[in-house]
């Protein structure tokens, strides 16, 4: 049997760094998006889903070749629901900032899609949790409550269970993609189905963007956040993450991705002044703690 190179490459784990780390901005991105200008979670989502579509198209064709977009008639209606689902994590990410705040709303979103995905896996794809997993999921519930109590700047009650639920909306949408890419990713280069979920996203949100008011006017700035969006966190960030997957295992590859919900953090309470109580602390490490269990499993 073939025995894979267990070395990991320092150029691969740092293009897996910079990828999350990227990432690590989106939830930042937005909230000077709302800063900058009357807008809404719906243009802001319609709108990096349709600006980045092109760039990963052109990606995923440079990078998985002339058979990129041959996709088999039983994987489209799996393709059609990525794309449905990541349009609607998409749009509760965003529209829970405002009221959660950029670091507890990632935080919570991020944080909650491995553990929906995990409860998912093992009802639909019989996957077993082991114990540490059922433990690190009650340590996580706990950290998302002390968390979302833990957030000062949330204006009212009615603001903090608006903003969880769509926080955890977001999450338990992310997790219908991991999922579905997960049921096709044997057949497929990664980057293919990340391609084809933006472009099927956008086409599916055009409608409802379009009804509500798409917003188009912005700043310079604003523009320059959009696509900023459209191609460093995404196109760029998903070009990293997979050529860095050459070498890299997957347990270290979990484990740097939580740079990300941390990363975002960081930027939130440095750049846009967001804080935590002293529980929020506790509540947030108690989630991170709690993913890096189950990303090690």
């Amino acid at each position: 049997m073939h025995r894979l190179d267990e070395t990991q490459r320092p150029l691969d784990v740092a293009m897996v760094v910079a990828a999350a780390l990227s990432w690590g901005t989106i939830g930042v991105a937005v909230g000077w998006l709302y800063r900058l200008t009357e807008t809404t979670s719906l243009s802001i989502g319609f709108l990096r889903l349709l600006l980045s579509a092109p760039v990963l198209l052109i990606t995923a064709r440079l990078l998985a070749g002339q058979r990129a977009f041959r996709i088999k008639p039983h994987h489209r209606l799996t393709l059609g629901l990525i794309g449905g689902a990541f349009a609607g994590y998409q749009v509760a990410y965003f529209a829970a900032i405002p009221y959660l705040g950029v670091a507890a709303a990632v935080l919570i979103n991020i944080c909650s899609a491995p553990i929906f995905t995990a409860l998912l896996a093992r009802i639909f794809l019989g996957e077993r949790l082991r114990p540490t997993t059922w433990l690190a999921i009650a340590g996580s519930v706990i950290g998302a409550g002390l968390l979302v109590g833990g957030t000062p700047q949330v204006d009212s009650t009615a603001d903090l269970l608006i903003g969880t639920v769509l926080a955890l909306t977001a999450g338990f949408s992310y997790s219908l993609v991991i999922l579905g890419a997960r049921m096709i990713a044997a057949e497929y280069h990664p980057v293919v189905p990340v391609a084809l979920s933006f472009t099927l996203g956008a086409f599916l949100l055009m409608p409802a963007a379009l009804a509500s008011g798409l917003v188009v006017d912005y700043p310079v700035q604003g523009w320059m956040l959009l696509i900023y969006l459209s191609i460093v966190p995404t196109a760029i960030a998903y070009a990293l993450y997979v050529r860095g997957m050459r070498s890299v295992r997957a347990t270290t590859a979990a484990t740097i991705t939580l740079l990300e919900p941390l990363g975002s953090a960081l930027l939130a309470i440095v750049l846009l002044g967001e804080r935590f109580t002293a529980f929020g602390v506790v509540g947030a490490t108690l989630l991170i703690v709690s993913i890096a269990v189950i990303a090690r499993q």
